[in-house]
């Protein structure tokens, strides 16, 4: 299985660095919603600042989405599924492999997006520990739902507008519990931090098992 999901994480990684979507579009992208959340809310440093770790979630949400969305398109687009179906690797392993893929392009994406809050906002974390910790939890949390009802919705007409419907209300508590996290460790509060993070890792925990046993079943549909 593991041997699998470094074979589908490594064809992913080179397709990535033909097509530098994450430099092109997921990082132009995540960093936009910032400066329109700055613009929407208040130029007020005081109101940013107490507003940056759920604003920091939902660019990296949305983000997710379109990450999600080109993952499973160039699988569909170019006919790949079906010779993921027949290359006899282990299904699970093609889940493993295709999180982990889509977890490595989030990372990158929260780096920029953290520097940002920094200049932008004005903020800086007192807890940088529960913020890389939060960080890796909560995005393998959402790389895992999004490789499970990305699948799922890969092989639909309406793919596009369907895998928000899907996947937002899933997501949801690695969202709260994220911003939960991200705001104990802006406010000094750690002790309360580490206790969503420990409720990330556990949400982290359940899609990857969900995703391990489902994922073959949603594949052969797809």
């Amino acid at each position: 299985m593991l041997r699998d999901a470094r074979l589908v994480v490594g064809k992913d990684l080179r397709l990535e660095w033909r097509s530098r979507v994450t430099i092109s579009q997921l990082l132009p992208f995540a960093l936009l919603v910032l400066v329109l959340f700055a613009f929407a809310l208040d130029p007020d440093r005081e109101i940013l600042a107490e507003a940056t770790p759920g604003l920091f979630w939902l660019a990296v949400l949305f983000s997710t989405l379109l990450a999600i969305q080109r993952a499973f398109a160039v699988e569909t687009v170019d006919g790949i599924v079906d010779a993921l179906r027949l290359s006899g690797l282990d299904p699970a392993g093609i889940f493993l492999g295709k999180a982990a893929g889509i977890a490595l392009h989030l990372l990158v994406v929260e780096v920029a997006l953290g520097v940002g809050v920094t200049v932008m906002y004005g903020t800086s974390p007192s807890g940088p520990l529960l913020l890389v910790c939060t960080a890796l939890a909560a995005t393998a949390g959402l790389a895992a739902a999004g490789s499970l009802y990305g699948v799922l919705a890969a092989g639909l007409r309406v793919r596009d507008t369907l895998l928000p419907i899907l996947w937002l209300p899933v997501v949801a508590p690695v969202l709260l519990a994220a911003t939960e996290a991200f705001a104990a460790a802006y406010d000094q509060a750690s002790g309360a931090g580490w206790r969503w993070c420990g409720l990330l890792a556990a949400f982290a925990l359940l899609y990857s098992l969900i995703g391990i046993f489902a994922f073959e079943p949603l594949l052969e549909e797809s």
